[in-house]
This record gives C-alpha cells, sequence and structure tokens, in this order.
C-alpha cells in the first residue's frame, strides 16, 4: 500500500560533516537529500583532504593587516586642525582658572624620551616614598627599554647630535639600572635561607 507515511532515518553525523565540508570548500551546490527512507550505518564520515599547514604570518604583516586604510591627506589636515583647536580651548580654560600658568611650551623630542625614561625608572621602583616598599615591573619596565631602542632604531640618521647623545645615554642609564635591578633579583633567588642553626 502506498498509504504508509514516509520517513528518512538520518545519521546527524553524515549531515554535519557534509556540512562541514561545504563549509570549508565554500560549495554554492546545494545538498540534494536522497530519496526514500535511507539509514546510514558503520559509514565513515567524509573527511576533507587535509591542506598543507600555511606559515603563519610574521608579526609585521600581521599588524599591517589589522590595520584600517590610512586617512587620505585632506582628512589628516582636517583632522589636524580640529585637534590644535580643541587644545587651544583647554589650554584657554586652564589659564582661565590659573592665570599665572602661561602657554604651554610645544613638545619635542626631549619630552618623549623623559616620558619613557621616567615610565621605565618607576617600573623598577624608583621614586618610591621612604619606608615603603619598592613596587617593582621588572617585564614592564623591559618593554619600556626595549621600545626606546626601536624608537633610537627607527630614529637613527633623522636626529640632531644633541638628540642623539641624549637617546643615547638614556638608553645606557636605562639597561645600567636594569642590569643592577636584575643582579639583586638574581641574588636574592639563590641565596639560601636562614637556617635556625647558631
Amino acid at each position: 500500500m502506498t498509504d504508509k507515511p514516509k520517513f528518512e532515518v538520518i545519521d546527524r553525523r553524515k549531515m554535519k560533516a557534509e556540512e562541514e565540508e561545504q563549509q570549508t570548500h565554500h560549495s554554492s551546490e546545494p545538498v540534494e537529500p536522497g530519496g526514500g527512507p535511507r539509514l546510514v550505518v558503520n559509514e565513515a564520515p567524509a573527511v576533507a583532504p587535509a591542506e598543507p599547514p600555511q606559515a603563519a604570518p610574521p608579526p609585521e604583516q600581521e599588524f599591517e593587516n589589522a590595520l584600517p586604510p590610512a586617512p587620505t591627506a585632506q582628512e589628516s589636515k582636517e583632522q589636524k586642525a580640529a585637534y590644535e583647536a580643541s587644545a587651544d580651548r583647554v589650554e584657554d580654560i586652564l589659564r582661565a582658572q590659573n592665570p599665572g600658568l602661561g602657554k604651554q611650551p610645544p613638545v619635542g623630542f626631549e619630552h618623549l624620551v623623559q616620558q619613557f625614561y621616567l615610565s621605565a625608572m618607576i617600573q623598577m621602583g624608583a621614586g618610591t616614598q621612604e619606608g615603603q616598599r619598592p613596587r617593582v615591573d621588572i617585564v614592564g619596565a623591559r618593554s619600556t627599554i626595549d621600545m626606546l631602542a626601536v624608537l633610537a632604531e627607527k630614529t637613527k640618521g633623522n636626529l640632531n647630535a644633541q638628540e642623539d647623545r641624549m637617546l643615547q645615554s638614556v638608553l645606557f642609564e636605562l639597561r645600567m639600572a636594569f642590569l643592577e635591578l636584575t643582579s639583586m633579583i638574581n641574588m636574592q633567588s639563590v641565596t639560601p635561607p636562614p637556617s635556625g642553626k647558631p
């Protein structure tokens, strides 16, 4: 009799494997379901052929791929003008509240180097008030010193003699402070604990 209801027994693992294969290959062809009842038993799931592993792009390429498109020259010009106007308004407000403040000098290369220097020294525990235990961020200090070294490398040949001397002196001083600090840390870690014996 043909009055029997039609039914289909489907191994869901089979369908899932087909869907994954379709998504992997981005196929636009529809999957045609088989006609009539079907039962899939002991059938290995479809496995896509293994693709050769692709080498990960270098970090510089990954960073570049994540960047948004660069602004146009006109966009940069307009944005810079808006930024300067906003900064001037902030300065006017500060001078109105503090009449003796005066106009702030423009930020120069020496301010950038000084900021790196202060950050690294604070990370290495400088500036701790007397009687307090210094809080040392040795990993952060290393990162800050390394960033300053990147700045030195990228600005090589583009600095005047005074700027280059200042940058090299600051780098030298920070690296020496880092070496002293890590030597102290190493000595503390290998010093045996005091024994209770006289």
